[in-house]
């Protein structure tokens, strides 16, 4: 998650649509994954040529293949959101329910806070989501489009003060901390200090949250993932261990 540099240089062809070749001057040897968006990534070291690269993942066909079996089961959250769906929210599934109860007007005009027992937008259509409500244009139709703007905004609040938080208590030196549309990574770091998250982490348990910000936190003292990198997570977010397995359970339901 560190902000290793890389270089595109391959685009998809109809032939490997799901492959994509990327150049990186810290890798030292060609290297295969595949994104939690189910595209493999073949990784060339800066020395490295585009045609050994291609010979590289012919030769771990068969891992990529097996790679890609697992990935097809792993669960997928829904495509269209109605009332009635279960999303991702703060941690736990959570049913798109109608708010019912009325809001008074200082509250806000998009995002409230509050119980739907005490909460609502008189006149306009809203939903819950446990305990917090959200405008939308209707209850019908696709509602995860105005959702996730929701959620985005949302979380271009509560991201950043939260790692400034975490910044002052670990001592770190964030000089920017961004929240974007990422969809193959959670967080990044540059050395320069600027910290850039998935506006998605909001939909996480506060602890995978932390976790997140954690680990790009100390990327500001060790730009890599050595033994050190890892010993300087350890002693803030001990945890660290179940966030990862939390992420690699249920990243596929965030698109991840």
């Amino acid at each position: 998650m560190s902000g290793d540099q890389q270089e595109f240089f391959e685009t998809r062809t109809p032939a490997q649509p799901d492959l994509v070749f990327v150049r990186s001057l810290r890798a030292r040897h060609y290297r295969l994954t595949l994104r939690r968006d189910g595209v493999a990534v073949a990784t060339v070291p800066a020395r490295g040529s585009e045609r050994e690269a291609r010979v590289f993942v012919e030769q771990h066909r068969d891992w990529l293949e097996r790679a890609r079996a697992r990935h097809a089961l792993k669960p997928r959250g829904a495509e269209v959101w109605t009332l009635g769906t279960h999303v991702l929210w703060r941690g736990e599934m959570t049913e798109i329910r109608r708010a019912t109860a009325p809001l008074p007007a200082a509250a806000g005009p998009v995002f409230v806070p509050e119980t739907p027992r005490s909460a609502g937008f008189p006149g306009k259509p809203t939903v819950c989501l446990a305990a917090d409500i959200f405008r939308v244009a209707s209850f019908e139709g696709d509602l995860r489009p105005t959702l996730e703007a929701h959620f985005a905004r949302r979380a271009k609040i509560e991201l950043p003060a939260r790692t400034w938080e975490l910044a002052a208590e670990t001592g770190a030196d964030v000089k920017h901390v961004t929240v974007r549309n990422q969809r193959s990574r959670w967080g990044s770091c540059s050395a320069g200090g600027t910290i850039s998250l998935n506006w998605r982490l909001v939909q996480t348990p506060d602890t995978v949250r932390d976790y997140i910000l954690y680990h790009e936190l100390m990327h500001l003292r060790e730009m890599n993932h050595s033994d050190r990198f890892w010993a300087r997570v350890e002693a803030v977010c001990p945890w660290w261990r179940d966030a990862e397995r939390w992420l690699k359970r249920n990243g596929s339901l965030l698109g991840l």
